[in-house]
């Protein structure tokens, strides 16, 4: 019998409206997600790349509940969540949590940490009122904090222990799902490497799954044992971490690749691929066939008239493309540097 995914999302469309006139009349929409179909195994940590733009962020929206989708299906565990309304959300708002980008902005910056970790206990009735201060320095002790950060305020804090402020905010209602959207990217990368060590660490210990969503390969690739490519709006790749990065179908996941920088000097002057020209087109008008054709090296007449469906090509590995044939070598991308998660405090 087959696993029954923690989270899928089955054709999943998001547009937003746009409006012009005295009246506000809709005269168009931006075609944020197009029919984006996923789905993440309990205790997988599925990664989600692309430009910016390309409709990660509102994925992420869409798989939270804060963002209604325009068709389409959005399941958790078995149950269709696409509809579900208030109080009828809130056995799943508990079990899906999220980590924002910014660790500043996702903090309230008149509350000290130890509030901002024990009011989601406290509202949704976890934990007696005296037992709450012990359950926050427990949480911080997780996020390896002491409990003195328990007094301070979010710019008392560098952007590592803000960040680690909001994980043990997200641990708080002890969910299944972690949405971690762009979560380290805002980050130095000393930090970056301390944070995603944390992340691992959780997973392992609690069994958490995570739909992280990024744009540095090296830490998706480091972090996420699934990977799925999107370019505006749509998946283009989707297949497990190490296949994905030794063996890219797509020309936007070669390029994607081939962007990122090796200590390989020798390699880095005779790059066999030159990077992407033009920019994303508008998801207000989208190119007709293959969304990527506009800049793609391998384009053909059928790629400017037939959308390709997204097929597999090799064992849990599809992909959206005419032309999905085998990569051309490939330096590896390095993995990110291993930092004892201590060495910040």
């Amino acid at each position: 019998m087959t696993e029954t995914p923690l989270l899928e999302l089955r054709d999943v469309h998001v547009h937003f409206p746009i409006r012009s006139g005295l009246l506000q009349r809709q005269t168009g929409a931006i075609r944020a997600v197009s029919g984006v179909s996923l789905k993440i195994r309990r205790g997988q940590a599925f990664g989600l790349v692309g430009e910016s733009g390309c409709g990660k962020s509102t994925i992420a929206r869409a798989a939270l509940r804060l963002e209604d989708v325009t068709s389409g299906q959005i399941l958790y565990d078995g149950q269709d969540i696409t509809g579900l309304q208030g109080p009828a959300l809130s056995p799943f708002r508990g079990k899906v949590q999220a980590i924002f980008q910014d660790p500043y902005s996702s903090l309230n910056p008149r509350m000290k940490a130890g509030r901002i970790i024990g009011e989601p206990i406290s509202v949704h009735g976890l934990r007696p009122a005296s037992e709450v201060k012990a359950e926050v320095a427990r949480l911080l002790d997780i996020c390896g904090l002491p409990a003195r950060f328990a007094d301070l305020h979010p710019h008392e804090m560098s952007g590592g222990q803000r960040q680690r402020i909001g994980i043990a905010r997200a641990l708080a209602m002890k969910p299944e799902l972690i949405v971690a959207d762009e979560a380290v990217s805002a980050l130095d990368v000393s930090i970056q490497a301390q944070i995603i060590t944390l992340m691992e660490d959780l997973q392992r210990e609690l069994g958490l799954t995570y739909l992280f969503i990024g744009h540095d390969l090296s830490v998706v690739r480091h972090i996420c044992d699934q990977v799925a490519v999107m370019y505006l709006g749509r998946i283009v790749e989707n297949a497990p971490s190490d296949t994905l990065f030794s063996d890219p179908r797509h020309p936007y996941t070669r390029a994607l690749i081939n962007a990122v920088p090796t200590p390989d000097p020798e390699f880095e002057a005779t790059r066999a691929e030159a990077p992407l020209a033009g920019e994303v087109p508008s998801p207000a008008n989208p190119p007709s066939g293959c969304f990527f054709h506009p800049r793609c090296p391998l384009v053909t007449d059928r790629c400017k008239q037939e959308a390709p469906a997204l097929e597999g090509v090799a064992p849990d590995h599809a992909t959206a493309c005419w032309h999905a044939g085998p990569a051309p070598a490939q330096a590896p991308i390095p993995p990110i540097t291993t930092i004892q998660q201590g060495a910040e405090l």
